[in-house]
Protein backbone atom coordinates (compact mmCIF):
# COMPACT_ATOMS: atom_id res chain seq x y z
CA UNK A 1 0.00 0.00 0.00
CA UNK A 2 1.48 3.61 -1.01
CA UNK A 3 2.47 5.77 2.07
CA UNK A 4 -0.22 8.39 1.15
CA UNK A 5 -3.00 5.28 1.85
CA UNK A 6 -1.51 3.65 5.21
CA UNK A 7 -3.90 6.57 7.11
CA UNK A 8 -6.73 4.27 5.13
CA UNK A 9 -5.26 1.03 6.46
CA UNK A 10 -5.17 2.46 9.98
CA UNK A 11 -9.20 3.91 9.96
CA UNK A 12 -10.17 0.18 8.73
CA UNK A 13 -7.98 -1.15 11.25
CA UNK A 14 -9.61 1.35 14.32
CA UNK A 15 -13.42 0.85 12.97
CA UNK A 16 -12.58 -2.97 12.51
CA UNK A 17 -11.79 -3.46 16.23
CA UNK A 18 -14.42 -0.90 17.56
CA UNK A 19 -16.94 -3.02 15.79
CA UNK A 20 -15.83 -6.45 17.20
CA UNK A 21 -15.64 -4.95 20.85
CA UNK A 22 -18.91 -3.02 19.97
CA UNK A 23 -20.49 -6.65 19.54
CA UNK A 24 -18.71 -8.77 22.02
CA UNK A 25 -17.79 -6.18 24.76
CA UNK A 26 -20.45 -5.95 27.90
CA UNK A 27 -18.79 -3.07 29.98
CA UNK A 28 -21.27 0.02 29.33
CA UNK A 29 -18.16 2.18 29.48
CA UNK A 30 -16.12 -0.04 27.07
CA UNK A 31 -18.85 -0.20 24.82
CA UNK A 32 -18.61 4.01 24.67
CA UNK A 33 -15.22 3.83 23.97
CA UNK A 34 -15.66 1.54 21.16
CA UNK A 35 -18.42 3.28 19.72
CA UNK A 36 -16.00 6.99 19.90
CA UNK A 37 -13.21 4.78 17.86
CA UNK A 38 -16.04 3.93 15.58
CA UNK A 39 -16.97 7.34 14.98
CA UNK A 40 -13.18 8.70 14.75
CA UNK A 41 -12.46 6.22 12.24
CA UNK A 42 -15.60 7.49 10.03
CA UNK A 43 -14.15 10.98 10.60
CA UNK A 44 -11.01 9.81 9.34
CA UNK A 45 -12.32 8.82 6.17
CA UNK A 46 -14.61 11.53 5.95
CA UNK A 47 -12.83 14.39 6.15
CA UNK A 48 -9.61 12.58 3.76
CA UNK A 49 -12.38 11.97 0.96
CA UNK A 50 -15.20 15.09 1.44
CA UNK A 51 -17.71 12.35 1.63
CA UNK A 52 -20.25 13.08 3.99
CA UNK A 53 -19.96 11.12 7.52
CA UNK A 54 -23.66 9.92 7.44
CA UNK A 55 -23.09 7.93 4.07
CA UNK A 56 -19.36 6.59 5.70
CA UNK A 57 -20.82 5.52 8.79
CA UNK A 58 -23.45 4.02 6.33
CA UNK A 59 -21.18 2.39 3.70
CA UNK A 60 -18.30 1.67 6.38
CA UNK A 61 -19.73 1.11 10.01
CA UNK A 62 -23.08 -0.35 9.69
CA UNK A 63 -22.28 -3.95 10.61
CA UNK A 64 -22.29 -6.00 13.67
CA UNK A 65 -20.55 -8.94 14.84
CA UNK A 66 -16.68 -9.78 13.38
CA UNK A 67 -16.07 -7.61 10.66
CA UNK A 68 -15.14 -10.01 7.62
CA UNK A 69 -14.66 -9.22 3.60
CA UNK A 70 -17.89 -8.70 1.21
CA UNK A 71 -17.78 -10.59 -1.57
CA UNK A 72 -18.47 -9.39 -4.88
CA UNK A 73 -18.73 -12.18 -7.71
CA UNK A 74 -17.51 -11.46 -11.82
CA UNK A 75 -18.75 -13.84 -14.31
CA UNK A 76 -16.88 -14.64 -17.41
CA UNK A 77 -19.00 -15.66 -20.38
CA UNK A 78 -17.12 -16.59 -23.97
CA UNK A 79 -18.33 -16.49 -27.57
CA UNK A 80 -16.59 -17.28 -30.32
CA UNK A 81 -13.06 -16.62 -28.78
CA UNK A 82 -14.15 -13.28 -27.31
CA UNK A 83 -15.11 -12.25 -23.72
CA UNK A 84 -18.45 -10.69 -22.49
CA UNK A 85 -18.52 -7.06 -21.02
CA UNK A 86 -21.40 -5.21 -20.11
CA UNK A 87 -21.64 -1.29 -20.71
CA UNK A 88 -22.53 1.02 -17.18
CA UNK A 89 -23.87 4.38 -17.74
CA UNK A 90 -20.54 5.94 -17.05
CA UNK A 91 -19.52 4.93 -20.35
CA UNK A 92 -17.17 2.29 -19.00
CA UNK A 93 -16.95 -1.44 -19.48
CA UNK A 94 -17.06 -4.39 -16.66
CA UNK A 95 -17.69 -8.47 -16.50
CA UNK A 96 -21.09 -8.72 -15.15
CA UNK A 97 -21.47 -9.05 -11.32
CA UNK A 98 -22.18 -7.56 -8.13
CA UNK A 99 -22.40 -8.10 -4.41
CA UNK A 100 -23.37 -11.57 -3.44
CA UNK A 101 -26.79 -11.31 -1.99
CA UNK A 102 -27.53 -12.89 1.19
CA UNK A 103 -29.17 -16.48 0.54
CA UNK A 104 -27.27 -17.24 -2.40
CA UNK A 105 -24.28 -19.31 -3.08
CA UNK A 106 -21.64 -17.31 -5.47
CA UNK A 107 -22.10 -19.14 -8.28
CA UNK A 108 -26.23 -18.62 -7.89
CA UNK A 109 -25.05 -15.05 -7.44
CA UNK A 110 -22.74 -15.09 -11.04
CA UNK A 111 -25.66 -16.28 -12.32
CA UNK A 112 -28.14 -14.40 -11.33
CA UNK A 113 -25.82 -11.19 -11.64
CA UNK A 114 -25.43 -12.10 -15.40
CA UNK A 115 -29.69 -12.24 -16.50
CA UNK A 116 -29.61 -8.95 -14.35
CA UNK A 117 -27.25 -7.49 -16.51
CA UNK A 118 -26.87 -9.18 -19.85
CA UNK A 119 -29.78 -10.69 -19.96
CA UNK A 120 -28.88 -14.04 -20.79
CA UNK A 121 -29.33 -17.31 -18.76
CA UNK A 122 -25.89 -19.16 -17.94
CA UNK A 123 -24.42 -21.84 -16.18
CA UNK A 124 -21.57 -21.39 -13.32
CA UNK A 125 -19.33 -23.68 -14.07
CA UNK A 126 -15.88 -23.01 -12.45
CA UNK A 127 -14.08 -20.63 -10.05
CA UNK A 128 -11.16 -18.66 -11.71
CA UNK A 129 -9.78 -16.75 -9.07
CA UNK A 130 -10.47 -15.66 -5.72
CA UNK A 131 -8.53 -12.06 -5.27
CA UNK A 132 -8.21 -9.44 -2.41
CA UNK A 133 -9.80 -6.43 -4.11
CA UNK A 134 -6.76 -3.93 -2.48
CA UNK A 135 -3.95 -5.68 -4.33
CA UNK A 136 -5.68 -5.57 -8.02
CA UNK A 137 -8.46 -2.75 -7.86
CA UNK A 138 -7.99 0.98 -7.68
CA UNK A 139 -9.50 3.25 -5.62
CA UNK A 140 -8.45 1.26 -2.20
CA UNK A 141 -11.99 1.02 -0.66
CA UNK A 142 -12.95 2.02 3.23
CA UNK A 143 -13.70 -1.77 3.42
CA UNK A 144 -12.62 -5.02 2.36
CA UNK A 145 -13.66 -7.34 -0.89
CA UNK A 146 -12.98 -10.84 -1.69
CA UNK A 147 -13.80 -10.67 -5.93
CA UNK A 148 -14.62 -14.38 -7.04
CA UNK A 149 -14.00 -14.68 -11.11
CA UNK A 150 -16.27 -17.42 -12.12
CA UNK A 151 -16.38 -18.93 -15.77
CA UNK A 152 -19.77 -19.35 -17.22
CA UNK A 153 -21.17 -21.09 -20.18
CA UNK A 154 -24.03 -19.44 -22.61
CA UNK A 155 -27.39 -20.89 -22.32
CA UNK A 156 -29.84 -18.23 -24.16
CA UNK A 157 -30.81 -15.15 -23.92
CA UNK A 158 -29.87 -11.96 -25.18
CA UNK A 159 -29.24 -8.20 -24.10
CA UNK A 160 -32.80 -6.38 -22.70
CA UNK A 161 -32.36 -3.10 -21.20
CA UNK A 162 -32.22 -2.80 -17.45
CA UNK A 163 -31.72 -0.19 -14.67
CA UNK A 164 -27.70 -1.37 -14.30
CA UNK A 165 -26.14 -1.48 -17.91
CA UNK A 166 -26.79 0.66 -21.07
CA UNK A 167 -25.42 -2.26 -23.57
CA UNK A 168 -23.07 -5.42 -23.95
CA UNK A 169 -20.50 -6.83 -26.50
CA UNK A 170 -18.28 -9.32 -26.67
CA UNK A 171 -14.26 -8.32 -26.64
CA UNK A 172 -11.09 -10.33 -27.63
CA UNK A 173 -7.79 -9.20 -25.47
CA UNK A 174 -6.70 -6.64 -28.02
CA UNK A 175 -9.91 -4.90 -28.30
CA UNK A 176 -11.18 -4.24 -25.02
CA UNK A 177 -13.06 -1.23 -24.81
CA UNK A 178 -12.22 1.25 -21.39
CA UNK A 179 -12.73 -0.41 -18.34
CA UNK A 180 -14.49 -0.03 -14.92
CA UNK A 181 -11.15 -0.61 -13.56
CA UNK A 182 -12.37 -0.36 -9.79
CA UNK A 183 -14.29 -3.57 -11.14
CA UNK A 184 -12.19 -5.37 -13.63
CA UNK A 185 -8.61 -4.33 -14.53
CA UNK A 186 -7.11 -5.66 -17.88
CA UNK A 187 -4.92 -8.21 -16.07
CA UNK A 188 -7.95 -9.48 -14.34
CA UNK A 189 -9.85 -10.16 -17.82
CA UNK A 190 -6.28 -11.40 -19.19
CA UNK A 191 -6.40 -13.82 -16.51
CA UNK A 192 -9.92 -14.71 -17.49
CA UNK A 193 -8.80 -15.82 -21.33
CA UNK A 194 -6.19 -17.83 -19.77
CA UNK A 195 -8.20 -19.59 -18.03
CA UNK A 196 -10.51 -20.06 -20.25
CA UNK A 197 -7.26 -21.66 -23.08
CA UNK A 198 -5.71 -23.65 -20.12
CA UNK A 199 -5.96 -27.21 -20.05
CA UNK A 200 -6.06 -27.78 -16.11
CA UNK A 201 -7.09 -24.70 -14.70
CA UNK A 202 -6.14 -24.15 -10.40
CA UNK A 203 -7.88 -21.60 -9.02
CA UNK A 204 -5.74 -18.46 -8.42
CA UNK A 205 -6.22 -16.48 -5.33
CA UNK A 206 -4.31 -14.20 -2.87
Amino acid sequence: MDKNEKWLQWAVEMQSIAQAGLYYGKDKFDLERYQRIRDIAADMISFRTEIPVEKVKDLFCNEIGYQTPKLDTRAAIFRDGKILLVQESSGRWSLPGGWVDAGLSVGENAVKEVLEEAGLRVTADRIIAVQDRDKHNLPIYAYKICKVFVQCSYVSGEFATNIETVASGYFDMEGLPELAEEKNTEEQIKMCFEARDAEHWDTVFD
